[in-house]
């Protein structure tokens, strides 16, 4: 049946290594961990027994392009599959769980944060789910290279749902990050597949380059090779920066990160997938999902933050199994730059004790916005995230529903005309709410706590009643101020003992990057085979050189260069002092004024307009420890 099921819907014909043993679990109902390198077929393993279990089968992806492509895949061969995500409507989401409720759908897919929705909770819970797909599976691991909060509560989020067939996908585990998605599932150390992580078409090379000389370096090494090349960076900047340089040495290059507009992205990653583009200088928000199977080289400008980054990013050459180059220009310089964003991640104990203050005493029902608590607590967005994520695995508060707190209507028509339509409390009821709201020359904004104070009515009617005259085609919705929602599970905690425990997590997890940092130190300056250094790290040992890589050919390991940092001068001193006399309530922490003299953004800097001072990134150029040192002294 799977064979058959392959080759008609899949057009394929046999399995690649590990995917029928996967996929055999999946239907004798075991909870499956499948260890797979990039490229190694992960998502048959889910598409093929969804179209032979009863029931749905629900993706969890933090990827958008991901999903996307692969409900049109799927779509192309017939299999009913939908996606809900941020940029559907509200008419588009309804179609989708009318879909589902009418038992048409074969697989859904969908972000972690949807499940943060109590009442899209609630919906799943009416459905037959026969199987959960958790891709990027390592994300759950508060030690894996990409943690994000809300995949802590999908091991809960199943169990509450009834569902004990779970997939768990990933690329990079090593063998803790793997136990800690077992346990979380469930699975049993039998059940864990594992393919090699060593890829015979692919050369890996290691060179130490100063950071003057990276630039000519890496236009002489892509003249010697042809074919599709992807240079990662660290820093937007630098990806504008190389991308320039190369294209004014007759390149086909382009840059792409996140800080692009939204149509340069795309143009700039169309232009690559079809050919017109050779060389993409990248930041890691390229690659993600991205299926080109002749990519000749990858180049590391800067040293990854990981090996689980190198080797996600190494992964994506050479998938045709054709010969690849994988190139890494180790310069020392580029540590005090990642170990800074590794600092900067970290909040103050006072700011953790501050925010789960703040949040704890907002009532038993009580919403939130994750940028004021971020302004306003000095925290970063994603930390402030995973702050109430950890609160929530506390068993100390519960999410309930996500929603905007403003809403902007522009009407297509005039209100009179729009109305005519309604019955007369329908009317009353719109007539009244618009009477409630702040009109505009062209915008009517709705405060959605005002409206509802003024009103008397409840939030979530007035928001759910502004997007019915949207999908009538009445009026054009604007929605901002986003805020989630959550209820207190218990009445009396202890605010310091959880402060504390948290604060202490953060610590932890800045020493594991800080670790995982040096991992990649390490293989650069390694002397044995460099392929067997990077399988070692994810528990696989293949007992002898790889025979292939630039160390098995007999090119042994150079120090890495580093430029020895001049000490603090007395003229940079005294703008500290100074900047020290101006009270800014941003830098009021040694913290804080660390990571301003090391250039990394915080909210609260940012809000008060502090990085356009001229002592923002004063001391950049030393390692963060030393400016804390210093700046401990003036505080």
């Amino acid at each position: 049946m799977p064979e058959e099921l392959l080759r008609e819907r899949f057009g394929l014909r046999s399995f690649r290594p590990g995917q029928r043993e996967v996929i055999d679990g999946l239907l004798d109902g075991r909870p499956m961990l499948a260890v797979f390198p990039t490229g190694g077929g992960k998502s048959l393993c889910y598409q093929l027994p969804a179209l032979m279990l009863e029931g749905l089968t629900l993706v969890v992806s933090p990827l958008i392009a991901l999903m996307k492509d692969q409900v049109e895949g799927l779509a192309a061969r017939g299999i009913a599959a939908a996606r809900l995500d941020s940029t559907l409507d509200r008419g588009g989401y309804e179609a989708v769980m009318d879909a589902l409720e009418q038992g048409t759908m074969r697989l859904l897919f969908v972000a972690p944060e949807r499940l943060a929705n109590e009442g899209f909770r609630r919906r799943l819970g009416r459905l037959r789910i026969a199987m959960v797909a958790v891709d990027e599976a390592h994300c759950i691991s508060e030690w894996g290279h990409n943690f994000r909060p809300d995949y802590l509560k999908l091991a809960r989020t199943c169990r509450e749902l009834g569902v004990s067939r779970v997939l768990a996908l990933t690329a990079t585990a090593t063998p803790s990050v793997a136990g800690d998605i077992r346990r979380e599932f469930g699975i049993a150390e039998g059940d864990q597949v594992q393919l090699s992580f060593h890829r015979p078409n692919l050369d890996l090379r290691v060179a130490a380059v100063a950071a003057a000389r990276r630039d000519e370096h890496l236009l002489g090494r892509l003249r010697e090779v042809g074919g599709p090349v992807v240079v990662y960076v660290t820093l937007q900047h630098t990806a504008e920066r190389v991308a320039t340089f190369l294209k004014r040495n007759g390149l086909a290059a382009q840059a792409y990160h996140a800080g692009l507009p939204d149509e340069f992205r795309a143009a700039a990653q169309e232009g690559f997938m079809a050919g017109n583009t050779r060389i993409i200088v990248a930041t890691i928000a390229f690659g993600m999902g991205i299926d080109k199977a002749d990519i000749r080289a990858v180049f590391h400008y800067n040293l990854p933050k990981s090996l689980e980054n190198y080797t996600q990013e190494t992964g994506r050459a050479g998938r045709d199994g054709e010969p690849s180059v994988c190139e890494l220009l180790a310069c020392g310089d580029d540590l005090v730059t990642l170990e800074n964003f590794i600092y900067g991640d970290t909040p103050t104990p006072r700011a953790v004790r501050n925010l789960v203050d703040h949040v704890l005493r907002l009532g038993d029902e009580f919403d939130v916005s994750p940028y004021e608590l971020s302004v306003v607590n000095d925290i970063r967005p994603l930390v402030v995230g995973t702050l109430l994520t950890y609160l929530e695995l506390e068993g100390v508060i519960e999410a309930t529903r996500p929603f905007h707190a403003t809403f902007q209507v522009r009407l297509l028509r005039e209100l009179d005309r729009v109305l005519a339509g309604y019955d007369p409390a329908r009317r009353d009821f719109l007539r009244r709410i618009f009477a409630a709201a702040r009109e505009g020359r062209s915008w009517t904004t709705f405060d959605l706590a005002a409206v509802a104070l003024e009103t008397g009515e409840d939030r979530m009617r007035i928001a759910t009643a502004l997007g019915h005259l949207e999908e009538a085609g009445d009026v054009i919705l604007k929605r901002m101020g986003r805020r989630q929602g959550y209820r207190m599970k218990r009445d009396a905690v202890d605010i310091g003992a959880i402060a504390s425990r948290l604060d202490e997590r953060f610590r932890r997890r800045e020493e594991a990057d800080l670790r995982r940092l040096g991992q990649v130190v390490a293989l650069a300056t390694h002397d044995g085979c460099l392929t067997r250094f990077v399988a070692r790290h994810f528990g696989e040992d293949l007992g002898a050189g790889c025979g292939h890589c630039e160390r098995c050919r007999g090119v042994a390991p150079e120090p890495l260069p580093r430029r020895v940092p001049e000490a603090v001068r007395g003229d940079e001193l005294a703008m500290v002092q100074a900047l020290r006399g101006e009270g800014h309530a941003a830098l009021a922490s040694p913290r804080q004024l660390a990571r301003f003299l090391c250039g990394i953004t915080s909210p609260a800097a940012t809000r008060a307009r502090l990085t356009r001072h001229d002592a923002f990134g004063l001391l950049e150029r030393l390692p963060f420890e030393d400016v804390l040192a210093q700046a401990e002294t003036l505080i």
